[in-house]
């Protein structure tokens, strides 16, 4: 193993990247310590001489293809159960049975993976910083519903421009608290802070059966024209309280601590499980059954046969702006106060919205609700969801680069401290031997 070249003791002034420039075929050398950003998108030289003949063969944007297709296998399964949930669905009486089990134990599979892997004592750490979970509720609540019901006013200039279920389904979409499953799944796919991700969104779903409620009865009480077809008779709450404290109960809390209770008796057996037999992708996959769930139930209901394909059109358009000016004030606002592993946390905390709260909700709040004015409701929801799915895998490539590019100058940083640490060292006299 050949050695770094010393540098003479005289001199004082040098560039950084000389002293950074040694030998290619050094394996401690500059290219060697400073890998590529992202591992999995360097593919070998096909003039490489490691490289297998096979490989050899195959060209370099066919590898890029493969690569991307493994890299986003989330993604394209996610578009094949939705095209299949679109043709196929659920037999209307089975419904409530398949939504009970696959929400009960799709999310607690996903906690309980959760649990095995995050340490104790991050969440702890994690869930005592309250400066930023007020941070993140109020965007998660507040600016969120403000932006949409701004759009929604605007909208509702015209009444025969969009269909006033929908304007009230957006209403619905802004001010339902972040998701649970996706935001810990495509967080710790990004690279980002998986703690903070779960904390977040237990904290969110905790307080949405109190501030959703309070924020659309604040904003349909507008008497607004299209509030009219809503129901005068309001319901009480009790039993979406019921509801949302029993699932948080049972599919977060408890799998969470089960997970946390095995992962310290037994640290070094159940790492080595969840490694060696990959079973991370079970929380993908766990979360892929319950977008199927969402959809499946949507197709079937007939919610997108019951509005106009304009107004349905317009609802994407809107849900991708409406994500992009989320997502763009999470990011740019949590920029400059907190670290770039926190920031993807709440990149993907507060953007995202979930419909199994805002569709059971509608149905407590106004009693006497039509089921035509209840599928129109659950449309922007379950749009914005497959939205935020989408943008979201497509975001774990881009976060993974953005946070091998701080490891990458982390190390470049020590790299030249060891060699000044080594000149300085050259620089110092030896002592003299005494007579």
């Amino acid at each position: 193993m050949s050695h770094q070249p010393s540098l003479p003791a005289s001199e004082s002034k040098h560039d950084i990247r000389q002293d950074l420039e040694y030998d290619s075929k050094d394996p401690n050398s500059i290219e060697t310590l400073n890998p590529t950003p992202d591992a999995k998108t360097s593919f070998p030289s096909s003039n490489d001489g490691n490289t297998p003949p096979e490989r050899r063969k195959c060209p370099k944007w066919l590898r890029t293809v493969v690569w991307y297709l493994k890299d986003q296998w989330f993604l394209i399964v996610l578009a094949v159960l939705i095209i299949l949930a679109s043709q196929v669905q659920v037999p209307a009486d089975h419904q409530q049975v398949k939504e009970t089990v696959v929400t009960y134990l799709g999310v607690s599979l996903i906690f309980l993976f959760t649990g095995l892997t995050l340490p104790t004592k991050t969440l702890l750490q994690n869930y005592s910083r309250w400066k930023l979970h007020l941070f993140v509720q109020v965007q998660c609540f507040l600016m969120t519903s403000a932006i949409v019901y701004g759009v929604v006013s605007a909208c509702a200039m015209n009444k025969d421009f969009m269909d006033a279920g929908l304007l009230v389904g957006l209403i619905f979409m802004g001010c339902v608290p972040t998701t649970m499953s996706s935001n810990v799944v495509m967080t710790r796919q990004a690279g980002g802070n998986e703690a903070l991700t779960v904390v977040q969104s237990t904290i969110g779903n905790f307080l949405g059966p109190f501030l959703t409620p309070a924020l659309i009865t604040m904003y349909t009480l507008s008497g607004a024209w299209y509030t009219k077809v809503l129901p005068s008779a309001n319901g009480g709450y009790e039993e979406i309280y019921r509801r949302v404290f029993k699932q948080l109960g049972l599919s977060i809390f408890l799998p969470m601590v089960v997970g946390q209770i095995i992962q310290n008796i037994f640290p070094q057996s159940s790492k080595r499980i969840i490694t060696r037999f990959k079973l991370n992708k079970i929380g993908s996959i766990s979360l892929l059954v319950i977008i199927w769930q969402t959809y499946d139930g949507a197709f079937r209901s007939g919610a997108f046969q019951s509005v106009k394909g304009s107004n349905t059109v317009f609802i994407v358009f809107i849900s991708i702006a409406l994500f992009a000016i989320y997502l763009g004030v999470a990011f740019f606002s949590s920029l400059m106060w907190l670290p770039k592993e926190d920031v993807i946390a709440v990149c993907y905390c507060v953007p995202a919205k979930t419909p199994a709260m805002g569709v059971p909700l509608s149905n407590v709040m106004f009693i006497g609700l039509t089921p035509i004015v209840e599928s129109k409701i659950q449309i922007p929801m379950v749009v914005f969801q497959g939205l935020q799915l989408v943008a979201g895998s497509l975001l774990t490539m881009a976060f993974r680069n953005w946070i091998s590019t701080l490891e990458n100058d982390l190390e470049m940083v020590a790299i030249v401290g060891r060699s000044a640490e080594g000149r300085t060292a050259d620089s110092v006299p030896s002592p003299k031997p005494q007579a």
